[in-house]
């Protein structure tokens, strides 16, 4: 039976694969990524000792992540404001967002089945007025050229059109990748915290195999109604869950977040 820290090596290193490829096709190549993987220990190091209540000193942070004292202390050095930078969301990608969620949950903005409705770009219950009930603080023509490079609405002659079932940016590699960034590590963040026993978040998946592909693509389609009626549900109730906090509870109280999603895969089999 091999060894517990065996065991995580090697489950780590089959998740990694995927983004493995997706750093070889971007150029990244393994000394860049073993470089920059020394600031990934550095920060779980810090924060598992955070954890255990004991003090993040250069000593403790080297004995636990294997790093050189000497590049604990140099990256230690790292300018704050740039590591905040690089994590930021990319510019109106936030704002983008909500206003999908309220096209998607707002009555005024839904067709007699409760879907989204194509919307004119003036006038009452039109797309200038949803961007309006999210922020004054932006021209709506600027989130509509926004949401139509990422690929997310159509102007067409019915008017402003939400495509697919939800904010999923098919165009814009830095918007892209930074969503699929989030979500990946909320995935992973809840499975470990299973795992510890740390926590009981939802982390559930169906697997089968020995099918068709005709077969695949059909519970590719099945999964995407499950997912649609899903979205509707979680959707709804975390809209409300915001616009009641928003109004009752103090900022100080409202320090939480959360993300709900679902994914399908299917390969040939090796």
């Amino acid at each position: 039976m091999s060894s517990q820290p065996t065991l995580a090596l090697d489950r780590v290193l089959r998740v990694l694969q995927p983004l493995v490829r997706l750093l070889l096709r971007n150029g990244v190549t393994y000394t860049v990524f073993a470089a920059a993987l020394k600031r990934v220990f550095l920060a779980a190091a810090q924060q598992e000792l955070a954890g255990r209540q004991m003090a993040s000193t250069d000593s403790a942070v080297s004995l636990l992540s294997g790093l050189h004292r000497r590049d604990v202390r140099n990256l230690s050095r790292v300018d704050t404001a740039a590591q905040a930078t690089a994590a930021a969301p990319p510019v109106r990608l936030g704002l983008a967002a909500q206003v999908v969620a309220r096209w998607m949950n707002d009555t005024d903005y839904q067709d007699a089945q409760g879907g989204t409705r194509a919307l004119p770009k003036s006038g009452q219950a039109s797309f200038d007025s949803l961007v309006a009930s999210v922020s004054r603080d932006v021209r709506p023509r600027a989130v509509l050229d926004e949401l139509l490079r990422l690929g997310v609405v159509q102007d067409s002659e019915a008017g402003v059109v939400l495509e697919g079932s939800g904010f999923a940016p098919r165009q814009g590699f830095e918007e892209m990748s930074w969503l699929m960034a989030q979500n990946l590590q909320d995935h992973a963040a809840a499975a470990v915290a299973n795992l510890h026993g740390e926590g009981n978040f939802l982390e559930q998946a169906v697997f089968v195999d020995a099918l068709t592909a005709a077969s695949a693509a059909r519970l590719q389609q099945v999964s995407v109604l499950a997912w649609k009626a899903a979205f509707k549900t979680v959707m709804q109730e975390a809209q409300l869950r915001f616009d009641d906090d928003a109004a009752a509870a103090p900022e100080e109280a409202r320090q939480h977040r959360a993300r709900f999603g679902v994914y399908f895969y299917s390969e040939r089999e090796n």
